[in-house]
């Protein structure tokens, strides 16, 4: 794929998820219920925390979390565009998200990247999707088609060259790849946290944007293509 692969013809992308509530005691009885029977499994190795001081995590599991940012990017000329997606309305940042996807990004030239998106961007917009009652863009409907009908690229998945075992994070492959990333406000864990209690959605924005940019580089880096400068970059 990568020997085909047109940059302009990839949409790269990052999300930002966060707990379905402000915390436990706000979810609904039947969901307190669920989360508990969830939370014995992922707290197994903790048996101390309760179910309410691991709903903080709930964010990671598209059942109990929701997305709040979709952030996208597309080679444009010399330059990188970046855009972002962020509601309190998860329904209204999925639509307009949809929209996008069927309006320019429908065809078999067109691919998706983002750092392990095929286990977790991916499938989890997928799955809020349908939540929401939405219908899945042709882009994202993997169901009955075949390995190489699947237009995802994943920048970790192509690092693994096979080994499925390994996981590595962006943040160091950007390191050992020289490609700058001003991680200089939030990291991953904080951004529930920053909705729930400092109703951010801008901020959140702006960290889900920098992941992208850094994805697009990394997989220029993998092509042996250099980096783009950041005056080049362009949020639209």
């Amino acid at each position: 794929m990568l020997d085909e692969l047109r940059l302009e013809d990839v949409l790269f992308l990052d999300i930002e998820t966060v707990p379905g509530a402000a915390d436990f005691d706000a979810l609904p009885e039947k969901m307190q219920k669920l989360w508990t029977k969830k939370a014995a499994l992922i707290g197994r190795n903790e048996p101390d925390l309760t179910p309410s001081e691991l709903y903080s995590r709930a964010g990671i599991y598209a059942e109990f979390g929701k997305i709040v940012c979709i952030s996208c990017g597309f080679v444009s000329g010399n330059g990188f565009r970046v855009r972002s997606y962020y509601s309190d309305e998860e329904k209204l940042l999925l639509s307009d998200f949809a929209a996008l996807l069927n309006r320019s990004y429908t065809g078999q030239r067109y691919l998706l990247c983002g750092h392990n998106s095929k286990e977790f961007d991916i499938p989890y917009i997928a799955r809020r999707m349908l939540v929401n009652g939405l219908k899945l863009p042709e882009i994202l409907n993997v169901a009955g088609k075949k390995p190489w009908e699947v237009r995802h690229l994943d920048t970790m998945d192509l690092w693994k060259f096979g080994d499925y075992k390994h996981y590595t994070s962006l943040e160091l492959l950007a390191a050992i790849f020289d490609i700058p990333t001003p991680k200089d406000d939030i990291d991953g864990s904080q951004v529930g946290e920053v909705y729930w209690k400092e109703k951010d959605l801008k901020r959140i924005a702006k960290y889900c944007e920098k992941d992208v940019l850094t994805t697009a580089q990394l997989l220029r880096r993998y092509l042996g293509l250099p980096l783009i400068k950041p005056e080049f970059v362009v949020s639209v």
